[in-house]
């Protein structure tokens, strides 16, 4: 495949540029081809950070994709919903969602695998279907891409931000106001690196609101509404008010039995029918008692 950099391109890093172009496959894919020599900028071999001028002429000589790679294993999968391009899948507290540090098996992407002949490659041979994550303590429900067209359209809409993501927080503290709105920048914490913050001056933008369901003497219990998707997003946030989430060892609070976090209800466009869907978690059995003990 060849291309030529327009001045518009100008500035440009070469992966960034690659996958704009090629938006079917993940940016640590094309990475990887462009270190491999896959990738020639007027001829000559560049690296991944390579800075456009515009003009040049750009060839990429793909490689064949492996199959997956994650295994499949046959244990447990709640499907919440699920259509030719889209399914949804109900995550209880404690799965993981995909292979990492620490977690090779036993993960929603093994149960995905064994369930499903065919999901979406763009997030990369371990992720085979992800398009979005929770964390390994947060229940609820989570969208899977059937393929990489469907992943590529679901992908746009979580960049443009009409997804719809709700959940339900149980947080430390009396919140006083009725309903609040949180844009402050999240960045990796420098000193703890597992943890993520709000105190520096650098971050990603970020967009959390909530809403006030219930008050406790010692806890409210929360709507949160969330319009970008960053890591520890809701967890940190809801910290720096002073109102860490319930079950939070990392962000503050003493210890539980689980995190009180649950992805509630999730609304987006199906690739498939061009339709809006909505789909929605109940509240888990372990987290109604909790609420109910208050």
């Amino acid at each position: 495949m060849t291309f030529t950099a327009g001045p518009q391109d100008a500035g440009k890093r070469l992966d960034h540029y690659l996958q704009e172009q090629l938006a079917q496959y993940s940016r640590s894919r094309l990475q990887n081809w462009i270190k491999a020599g896959r990738v020639t900028v007027s001829s000559a071999g560049a690296k991944p950070s390579l800075l456009l001028r515009g003009g040049e002429r750009i060839e990429v000589s793909p490689a064949d994709l492996p199959p997956l790679q994650a295994s499949p294993e046959d244990l447990p999968l709640e499907i919440l919903y699920e259509d030719a391009a889209v399914i949804a899948i109900d995550k209880p507290a404690g799965l993981v969602v995909h292979a990492g540090a620490g977690a090779h098996s036993g993960t929603l992407v093994n149960r995905l695998v064994h369930h499903f002949a065919a999901l979406s490659h763009v997030g990369g041979d371990l992720r085979p279907g992800i398009v979005h994550r929770l964390d390994k303590g947060t229940s609820g429900v989570l969208l899977v891409a059937r393929n990489d067209v469907a992943h590529q359209a679901l992908a746009s809409q979580f960049a443009g931000r009409t997804v719809e993501k709700a959940y339900l927080a149980l947080v430390h503290g009396r919140v006083r106001a009725e309903m609040g709105r949180i844009t402050k920048p999240v960045a990796r914490d420098p000193v703890r690196r597992t943890r993520m913050t709000t105190r520096l001056a650098t971050g990603r933008s970020a967009l959390t609101e909530y809403r006030v369901l219930q008050r406790f003497e010692k806890f409210s219990y929360l709507e949160v509404r969330i319009g970008t998707g960053r890591t520890h997003q809701i967890r940190v946030h809801l910290a720096s008010l002073g109102h860490p989430v319930v079950g939070d060892r990392l962000y503050g609070a003493p210890p539980a039995q689980r995190i009180f976090l649950h992805a509630w209800r999730i609304a987006f466009t199906s690739p498939a029918t061009g339709g809006r869907v909505s789909v929605e978690s109940p509240l888990p059995v372990d987290l109604q008692r909790w609420l109910a003990a208050l």
